[in-house]
């Protein structure tokens, strides 16, 4: 039977619900009966919010004076490379609905809303030599009509909708992009954080860096696996270490706000006992995480030293002079260290993970696959959305959290995006189901320590899923994308999550009813 490791201090509710898989001698999670007492109450001070990303949702594509973004030319590619043909022109048109939005946050009772801002729209040439005032005055509006309800503004200074024509010079490849970013970030600091307290200055940089230049399954679509991710990496942490300073040193005092980095963490567990899964595990872990949390968060700062070690000894095997991972020199570690007062955390994944022969010759070469090389995958009895690598896994999310507080000194954990994907409709019992075990990880793991500070589930409603088009659906509320009103409709789970934020507690027992959704007092 698979023993649960002292080091994870999983819950003993967890622990007896894992048992072995006859393929490979996998884990499989069956539904975990939570054994503490319910309704559990929230910490004093713990925040709730909701996202989404400017380009999911605000459309107007071509409005007001916004450029081009690369998401912009990939869905005008022809072919379309999106799975329904469709892009974000018009998207959920909050260009236009903010006001809209606004209410719907008042309905839940928000603490706060994550949202991002389109650089496209704020510069026009995608430098600072021109500042669009329409787009000024459109994220000026929607600030206000935030804070008029009490609702914090939280901003992503990227999520992922480079200019094209910063693209066009190469992206997040060439350092350069290090000083365009950061005149960008200035300009918003200047603009909106006399109101904005808290500000994230990336969104996933493992998704920007190997699905975009190194899978080719997020725009800019290449696939330079191997050498590009490698390169975006190291620019895009440069990039959010100088913006950290800016607003550390030139804002802070004045505005006295919070920034910190959003990084996307799966949890990759081992496939059985053995050591030489317990090790593929580990180091799919640091490859897929670590190599953006350590140099910022581990008190010796640089990459993790087992993601450096396999790709010199890769890059040495294959021929090269030097290791395909750009190092940092002594100065840049020390530049980036702590450079976040937050752990921004988007979770949605867990994995069964293991390394044996068959992994020879399996992957590209040379690439990221090919350098961690392991396999992984998940239980097919593990509860599955639209999404199929969306698994509910609070097992996963729990070890995945008590794993980061106990990597960096405990730091505060604030969760920007969880969720699950489903297809449409309102009777989303599923994702109420994932929200309920999602929310009882983090309280188990606050229980066993963490300091966790918010949760954000990702949507406040249905948006345009990158490749994946309208196929997907991870809202709170559902969208009609048929109207062109583009009405917005809560499912079950906006009220559960109401509940929720009304109580500031977590009922597993309440059973959420569709029902009309009103604004409380004093919201």
């Amino acid at each position: 039977m698979y023993r649960c490791w002292s080091e994870t201090n999983m819950p003993a509710t967890y622990c007896v619900n894992i048992v072995l898989l006859a393929c490979y001698g996998g884990l499989v999670e069956s539904k975990v009966v939570d054994a503490r007492q319910s309704p559990r109450k929230f910490p004093d001070g713990f925040l709730f919010g909701a996202a989404t990303a400017a380009y999911q949702i605000e459309g107007a594509w071509n409005k007001d004076g916004k450029s081009e973004s690369i998401w912009d030319k990939t869905c005008h590619m022809v072919p379309s490379p999106i799975a329904d043909g469709s892009s974000g022109d018009i998207a959920n048109d909050s260009y236009h609905l903010y006001k809209r939005d606004v209410e719907m946050m008042r309905e839940l009772g928000l603490d706060f809303y994550r949202f991002s801002i389109a650089w496209t729209r704020i510069f026009p040439t995608a430098y600072a030599d021109k500042i669009n005032e329409a787009g000024v005055a459109y994220y000026n509006n929607l600030i206000d009509e935030l804070l008029k309800y009490n609702i914090q503004p939280m901003i992503t200074i990227y999520h992922w909708d480079l200019p094209q024509n910063i693209q066009d010079l190469g992206g997040w490849t060439n350092p350069n992009i290090i000083d365009w970013y950061t005149d960008y970030a200035r300009v918003l600091f200047e603009l909106f954080g006399d109101r904005v307290k808290y500000w994230i200055t990336v969104n996933e940089p493992r998704e920007i860096c190997r699905q975009g230049y190194g899978k080719g399954s997020l725009a800019p679509l290449y696939t330079m696996s191997g050498f590009g991710d490698y390169i975006c990496g190291k620019n895009l942490l440069l990039a959010h270490a100088k913006a950290y300073h800016i607003y550390d040193k030139e804002y802070r005092p004045k505005q006295n706000g919070t920034i910190f980095i959003s990084i996307s963490a799966a949890r990759y567990e081992p496939n059985s006992d053995s050591e030489e899964d317990i090790k593929a595990a580990e180091d799919a872990n640091m490859f897929d995480w670590g190599m953006y949390a350590h140099p910022i968060f581990f008190e010796s700062g640089d990459y993790p030293q087992i993601v450096k070690d396999r790709i010199a000894q890769k890059s040495a095997e294959q021929g090269y002079p030097r290791s395909r991972l750009p190092e940092f020199t002594p100065e840049e570690i020390d530049y980036l260290r702590g450079t976040s007062d937050l752990f921004g955390l988007n979770h949605y994944s867990t994995h069964l993970t293991y390394r044996n022969e068959s992994v020879i010759g399996y992957y590209k070469v040379p690439s990221y696959d090919d350098d961690l090389s392991i396999i992984s995958y998940a239980s097919p009895d593990w509860l599955t959305g639209s999404h199929p690598r969306i698994k509910t896994t609070p097992w996963g999310f729990y070890n995945l959290l008590r794993k980061i507080s106990e990597s960096y000194n405990n730091v505060p954990i604030f969760i920007t995006e969880n969720g699950y994907a489903t297809y449409e409709g309102l009777e989303d019992d599923d994702r109420v189901y994932h929200f309920k075990e999602y929310l009882g990880a983090v309280l188990d793991a606050i229980n066993d320590g963490s300091d966790i500070r918010g949760y954000t589930p990702w949507s406040l409603m249905d948006n345009f899923e990158w490749l994946q088009g309208y196929t997907q659906r991870f809202g709170l509320y559902e969208v009609d994308y048929s109207s062109p009103e583009r009405t917005r409709t809560p499912r079950k789970s906006a009220f559960l999550y109401k509940e929720i934020l009304r109580t500031k507690s977590l009922d597993k027992d309440y059973e959420p009813k569709l029902t009309s959704m009103t604004i409380d007092e004093g919201h």
